[in-house]
């Protein structure tokens, strides 16, 4: 037995002299110390040893095991150092080299417009408030003067769920729910994503973002609307921006407009841009109709107000001067560092 354990024990030396790898030596490891190595199974033959000579073959067993180890145990250290040692010499750090720059992301165009509009607002005493993107059809349309069989609630216009529950088409349904709270006067913007069947070209998409305002006082009168867009327009767009309002239908509004700004690119005088017209539409508003406030508990005859929509996509398309309103849902990183 002694000579098949200086057997293991020279073959086992020899196979570690000759690896070339960490991994090689783990070969060696396993096949003579592993769980089916060549000196466990020697230990299981242990049965076969007669009973007085087993304490003597156990430990020539376990000196050989550690002898091993030892020679292992070196090798690793040996190899490590040689390993080590050739890393520093091909993995040359040069610390005078400029260090790699973080890829730190910024806001999105949309946020870009929609946080300036949100600014301006808030400047003239407003609040920003937000609701549900699935909508009520009672708060979509009903309680907006839009009743049942109105060609707005077409299904080739709107995502419905089922009969009373749609994907809001507006973010009007946010100023009905704060007008049933009957908490007066009301200065509000909400802003939003909302939804219509449109299909997919430069100017349309069927999910786009919102911002309607809505005021409700007592004595408010549509010179107040009027006031209330020119200075948005001039914040948004220049001090020397002018806006021009058209008659026009909302059935939530009566009387309603349609506002276009003179264009900022060339002044009002007509380019590529305005379409020669020297006009840009940007919004469409009016005087919140008597009935919106009657259904949502409000008196008319003591108070009225004013309500406009404008798209966010829409005045980001104009400040920026983007010509298509895919780029900004692809997310081509070529296209967003430019902001």
């Amino acid at each position: 037995m002694k000579e098949t354990l200086q057997k293991i024990r020279e073959e086992a030396v020899a196979r570690i002299q000759a690896s070339k790898s960490p991994e090689a030596l783990n070969d060696v490891r396993v096949s003579v110390l592993g769980k089916k190595g060549e000196l466990t199974a020697l230990l299981k033959s242990m049965k076969d040893v007669a009973p007085e000579e087993r304490p003597a073959f156990g430990q020539l067993v376990n000196d050989t095991r550690a002898e091993i180890e030892r020679v292992l145990e070196d090798a690793k250290k040996h190899m490590d150092q040689i390993i080590l040692e050739m890393k520093l010499k091909t993995e040359v750090i040069d610390v005078t080299l400029p260090a790699k720059k973080n890829q730190v992301g910024h806001r999105h165009p949309n946020t870009i417009a929609l946080e300036e509009v949100e600014r301006i607002f808030i400047g003239m005493g407003y609040e920003v408030i937000e609701g549900p993107e699935v909508e009520y059809d009672l708060y979509n349309f009903e309680k907006l003067n839009i009743p049942a069989n109105h060609p707005a609630k077409d299904e080739q216009d709107t995502f419905y769920i089922n009969k009373e529950i749609v994907l809001r088409t507006q973010t009007s349904p946010v100023q009905a729910r704060t007008m049933e709270k009957g908490k007066l006067p009301i200065r509000m913007i909400s802003p939003g994503r909302v939804f219509r069947s449109d299909e997919v070209d430069a100017t349309h998409s069927p999910s786009f973002h919102q911002i309607e305002g809505l005021v409700i006082d007592k004595n408010i009168t549509f010179a107040d609307l009027k006031g209330t867009l020119e200075e948005f327009a001039k914040e948004l767009f220049g001090e020397q921006t002018k806006t021009k309002f058209r008659p026009h239908h909302f059935p939530f509004t009566e009387p309603s407009a349609e506002v276009d700004v003179s264009c900022f690119k060339c002044g009002g005088k007509g380019c590529r841009f305005c379409k020669g017209s020297g006009w840009i539409e940007i919004l469409g508003c009016g005087m919140v109709h008597p009935h919106v406030l009657e259904m949502c508990g409000i008196d008319p005859e003591e108070y009225t107000g004013f309500a406009f929509g404008v798209g966010l996509e829409r005045i980001a398309l104009l400040k920026y001067e983007i010509d298509d309103m895919r780029l900004l849902y692809e997310n081509d990183i070529r296209f967003l560092r430019q902001f």
